[in-house]
């Protein structure tokens, strides 16, 4: 067990201990504490309308000669122009994504006797907890998470797989699977619609890692001051959100607005991360987006984060790099991208531009 742990920690890094708000948040309080306190975020950025809806993409379409070049022309927009896209009939069944939501939300409804079995440890961030806390003063969102590494199998930590309930474990290998496939149908569109030499892409994430957030927001007394999850791009390859309830929450940055996104049923919410923009060179863009919260209702969601290998090196893709588009990213692998990733907090792309080539003017 101990082998495992610093294995673990190496892979992952760590995020201090904090109390759950889950447990905060079922007291009588009519104020939240000072640390939830954020005046700093979004009170007065401009809200979008609702009429400013991502686009949707519709993966049967890949399946039709007829209609195929159209649908990933939208793609391609849509990872370009967005960085977010709304995917529907994506093959993974309704049933499956039905239990996914209802053990997820059993998860979060264990008694926090059984929970502490699953919470972070010292120097880890797997578990129950919060991610990218690193001192004591920082301030802290309101929400709960379960982080869990997910595939492949012999990355996975056993303290936490064995003290999952017995029917979770069983639904999260199913719908594990199902939703690395759909990751990897998406990155092969995105082969196609790029131009890119065949397989390029596809070998960047094959036998990649892939984990999951599960992501509890509780209800807030006082929600125009707090915020569920701090504005932030994600630094992975693709993300596959999977929304449980029908609340809103999640706000994506564009154009200097934040708009809200509406989920379709059973659609997943799939965006482009720090590795995507990096992978193609700037081609594509990761996007800023965050989550807020309200006094009404809890709101649950499960983030799939689709990586390379380990030992993998992240640079762009060689067919992507001409005289006249250099190579925008520093090559380094995914290990040690990781590593740097989890000893700051989340503060926008400042990750990102961390990785940035800076050419001289000529």
């Amino acid at each position: 067990m101990a082998e495992e742990n610093s294995t673990n920690t190496s892979r992952y890094g760590s995020s201090i201990l904090v109390p759950s708000v889950q447990e905060l948040a079922k007291q009588p309080i009519t104020e939240i504490p000072p640390r939830y306190i954020r005046p700093d975020l979004l009170h007065h950025v401009p809200i979008a309308s609702a009429a400013s809806e991502i686009p949707v993409i519709d993966m049967s379409n890949f399946h039709s000669d007829a209609t195929i070049d159209s649908e990933l022309a939208r793609l391609h927009s849509a990872c370009k122009n967005w960085g977010f896209f709304q995917l529907v009939n994506h093959g993974v069944s309704d049933s499956l994504i039905e239990k996914m939501k209802i053990e997820t939300k059993k998860l979060f409804d264990l008694p926090i006797e059984e929970k502490k079995k699953l919470w972070q440890r010292e120097g880890d961030v797997e578990g129950f907890g919060q991610a990218f806390v690193v001192s004591e003063e920082q301030k802290l969102d309101w929400s709960d998470l379960f982080f869990i590494a997910t595939s492949p199998s012999h990355l996975r930590k056993q303290r936490l797989f064995q003290n999952l309930p017995l029917t979770f474990r069983k639904t999260l290998e199913d719908y594990s699977a199902e939703v690395k496939d759909l990751a990897a149908a998406i990155f092969e569109g995105v082969e196609k619609v790029l131009g890119i030499k065949k397989g390029e892409l596809k070998e960047m994430f094959k036998d990649g890692n892939q984990s999951m957030r599960m992501n509890y927001y509780p209800r807030c007394p006082e929600p125009e001051k707090a915020i569920g999850l701090t504005p932030h791009s994600d630094a992975v390859g693709l993300t596959i959100l999977l929304q449980i309830n029908e609340v809103e929450g999640l706000k994506i940055k564009k154009d200097g607005n934040w708009i809200p996104v509406m989920p379709l049923p059973n659609a997943f919410v799939v965006n482009v991360g720090d590795i995507m923009e990096m992978v193609t060179n700037g081609e594509y863009k990761s996007i800023e987006h965050c989550a807020t919260v309200n006094s009404k209702s809890e709101r649950l969601s499960i983030a799939t984060f689709n990586n390379p290998s380990m030992e993998k090196e992240i640079r762009p893709i060689p067919s992507l790099i001409t005289p006249h588009s250099p190579p925008l990213f520093k090559t380094l692998t995914y290990q040690e991208f990781v590593k740097g990733l989890f000893t700051q907090k989340l503060d926008g792309k400042s990750y990102l531009d961390a990785m940035r080539i800076h050419y001289l003017p000529t």
